[in-house]
């Protein structure tokens, strides 16, 4: 067995993704950080969000299931960091029912954990979002792996982040 890392390889390259939201900070933090609002949006288009647990601060975690016809899949974020209403940092996973980490379904390869931060600055009643993210505890296969999936990470994120926009449009702002 490979030895992992212990922290992140700033060597491998970071998925980052930016995106403009027609929305106060205010409101795409509480999209964010709220599991109400989280249910709503996050995940694939395809499928539908069931909060197991959320309990969203720095040491929470927030355990979903993503349904589809004939298909669950489950994630956890652990969250490291939050600092309202600008600053968002969790380690994600898939994970099976009982909220333990396991292997991605299609692939041995996938990193089991993946540090995100998010970064929200307004600038005239919008919000500017940024998102980095990279494997951490990752073996060599594993970080290779993560960015030869960036194209397709890039096509589900701009997915799931049209769904927040939309999100954030239905509900006021």
């Amino acid at each position: 067995m490979a030895a992992r890392s212990e922290s992140l390889d700033t060597s491998g390259r970071e998925l980052v993704i930016s995106r403009e939201f027609h929305a106060p900070v205010a409101a795409v933090w509480k999209a964010w950080t709220e599991p109400q609002h989280l249910a709503q949006w996050w995940g694939p288009r395809e499928m539908k969000l069931e909060v197991i647990k959320a309990d969203i601060r720095a040491g929470g975690c927030f355990h979903y299931a993503m349904k589809s016809p004939g298909h669950t899949m489950f994630g956890l974020s652990i969250y490291r960091e939050l600092v309202a209403p600008s600053r968002l940092v969790w380690v994600n996973s898939f994970a099976d029912e009982e909220g333990n980490v396991a292997r991605a379904f299609f692939s041995k390869d996938f990193p089991l954990e993946v540090l995100n931060t998010v970064t929200l600055t307004e600038q005239g009643g919008k919000t500017l979002m940024s998102l980095r993210s990279a494997p951490i505890n990752a073996t060599p296969a594993e970080r290779a792996f993560f960015e030869g999936m960036f194209k397709n990470m890039e096509q589900g994120y701009g997915g799931t982040l049209d769904q927040l926009a939309k999100h954030l449009a239905g509900t006021g702002k």
